[in-house]
């Protein structure tokens, strides 16, 4: 069997197994879905709450069960299997994969944020969120799950063109709609920046998510022939690129307790600028994201393949890491070499995250043991996506040799 093969194989197993569960599951942050809230529904904006969903994340043992918290759909983690199912789709051709995903779509678009409330399209997570910089109740919209749902659903617009007209047009409009939502609600001046806040009414400023945000306004922009959602994609885009160290890294975010500087969220940052870049059809990011690339590989890898949590420690190892690194690898590849290292990191999170009695990858492994929770959004759904996008880019990279 060939190394491909085996990939392909796992790749099975692993969206065979999700929607065995309806692509239901658990998420590292869903402890406030636990029963015990329902009584007790004051404590989940307080510090309890916050060290409430840090044990749940931590632990390599699943409370959820006995204490109430239910399986769910994750919209974000449906936009990933969507994502997968699209590139297996270009691959394979089985039109079972589109109708597969024309439910999920569908699904997707009944989960929308309030629209009375928010005016345009938007999706948030099924859990409330408690985080030291803010509170994010159930319901309520945050950038990062809306830009990916948006993305699937244009992708799979895309994907059915001719074939089903009218669902391809309304899918897209509904994407596209996201952007109004960007531009209208999460635009944001503040302390002397420009950026899209992650979440309404907040002014915490996080890179990836102000980046994505530009780059779902610039393809909205380049697609609709929209000037002043350029000009904002670029104002916006141009304000992380100022804050880029002169290495090529970015920390996280502007906040005491953001400045690290991890692989996925770096990873993201390069994967918006490219698509801004591509977008707009402009070269004024070139320099960015060259020294970020170079910064990337050279700091967020070991030898053997592992990708690396941060730039200074492997630790925990973790598949979110190895799926974003196999995407921006590819998205972002110069040479031959950066195909090689994605299929290095595949092949090393197969030998050492991947468990094939469970047909899933474990969450997380540290230094004192390994966390094997199936987290559906955060892991199964990443690396369904990252495998498919892999073996669709191995398949045209054959054909082209």
């Amino acid at each position: 069997m060939n190394r491909n093969s085996s990939i392909t194989d796992i790749r099975q197993s692993l969206l065979s197994a999700s929607k065995a569960d309806g692509y239901a599951g658990y998420d590292p942050f869903d402890g406030l879905n636990s029963k015990l809230f329902s009584l007790f529904p004051f404590l989940k904006k307080s510090i309890f709450g916050l060290a409430w969903i840090q044990l749940f994340k931590r632990s390599p043992l699943n409370l959820r069960g006995f204490l109430g918290v239910p399986k769910k759909r994750n919209p974000k983690g449906i936009g990933l299997f969507i994502l997968g199912m699209l590139e297996e789709y270009k691959q394979t051709k089985n039109k079972q994969l589109l109708d597969e995903c024309i439910t999920l779509a569908d699904w997707l678009v009944s989960q929308q944020c309030n629209t009375q409330t928010w005016q345009h399209t938007c999706w948030g997570y099924h859990f409330d969120w408690k985080a030291r910089a803010f509170f994010v109740p159930k319901g309520k919209p945050n950038v990062i799950t809306t830009i990916y749902v948006a993305q699937a659903l244009f992708a799979l617009s895309k994907a059915l063109g001719e074939l089903e007209k009218d669902k391809a047009k309304f899918y897209r409009g509904t994407a596209f709609d996201a952007a109004h939502f960007i531009v209208k609600t999460l635009y944001t001046e503040d302390e002397g920046r420009t950026f899209f806040a992650y979440i309404p009414g907040e002014k915490a400023f996080v890179h990836n998510a102000s980046l994505w945000a530009a780059a779902w306004v610039a393809v909205v922009a380049e697609q609709t022939d929209n000037r002043e959602y350029k000009e904002i994609a670029l104002k916006v885009a141009r304000q992380s690129v100022s804050e880029q160290n002169s290495d090529g890294s970015w920390v996280y975010g502007a906040r005491h307790h953001h400045q690290f500087i991890d692989g996925f969220h770096t990873g993201y940052n390069l994967e918006a600028l490219t698509l801004i870049k591509q977008s707009l059809n402009t070269s004024e990011f070139d320099k960015a994201i060259e020294v970020g690339f170079k910064y990337y590989k050279d700091n967020f890898f070991e030898s053997d393949g592992t990708a690396k949590y941060y730039n200074d420690n492997r630790y925990p190892l973790d598949p979110h890491s190895v799926s974003q690194a196999i995407i921006t690898l590819l998205k972002l590849s110069d040479s031959k070499a950066d195909y090689e290292l994605a299929e290095k990191v595949a092949l090393w999170s197969i030998d050492k995250l991947y468990m094939a009695d469970k047909k899933q990858f474990v969450y997380q492994i540290t230094k004192t043991g390994t966390n094997k929770i199936n987290y559906m959004r955060w892991t199964q759904a990443w690396m369904y996506y990252a495998l498919s996008y892999y073996l669709n880019n191995s398949a045209m990279n054959n054909e082209t040799n």
